[in-house]
């Protein structure tokens, strides 16, 4: 009767993080699976919260949208440990995709040119996107074509790894263009 109120305490505190268990549960049946993972079949919630009581366990709903929702006789907080860590797996393995810049100039040299098409090359390889951007100084701007020129030349340099995102536009004094891989 002792375990029973502790029980009773724990699954009140449940609710909103995590799933429901035993008195929480609010459907009239439920599809129960046993503690050794055994399909007992359709039985009334209190049936099941009794035997899972009677084994030292908690009744914990599984899947709630299903029809009677599943329920499982297990323990509440070794269940709530290996939700975190799934969670914590998945999020683990996630990327988050970065956006790299690059700065250019009108007048880069051939060697400098080849040296950032490189970088741009590993930096979409890891998955991140690349962001080229060139500034004009002073009276360069009147020659907008010497800088789409330099921009058109990093999109045949790249064309085998990777595909224009955003196209080279102008932006105040500079042009800016996202490559992304293929």
């Amino acid at each position: 009767m002792e375990g029973q109120i502790i029980k009773e305490e724990q699954s009140a505190s449940l609710g909103k993080d995590g799933p429901r268990a035993n008195e929480m549960i609010t459907s009239k049946e439920v599809r129960l699976i046993g503690a050794d993972g055994e399909n007992i079949g359709v039985v009334p919630v209190k049936k099941a919260i009794s035997l899972a009581y009677e084994a030292g366990l908690d009744l914990v709903e599984i899947s709630p949208n299903a029809n009677p929702p599943v329920c499982k006789i297990l323990d509440i907080g070794k269940y709530k440990y290996e939700l975190a860590k799934k969670k914590a797996e998945a999020k683990k393995k996630q990327k988050v995709v970065e956006v790299k810049e690059i700065k250019l100039s009108t007048s880069i040299e051939d060697h400098d040119f080849n040296v950032k098409v490189n970088k741009a090359k590993a930096f979409l390889e890891d998955g991140d996107k690349v962001k080229f951007t060139l500034r004009f100084k002073g009276r360069e701007i009147a020659r907008q074509d010497l800088g789409l020129d330099v921009m058109q030349k990093c999109v045949t340099a790249l064309e085998d790894v990777a595909k224009v995102e955003v196209p080279a536009k102008l932006e105040g004094k500079q042009i800016a263009m996202i490559m992304v891989q293929k």
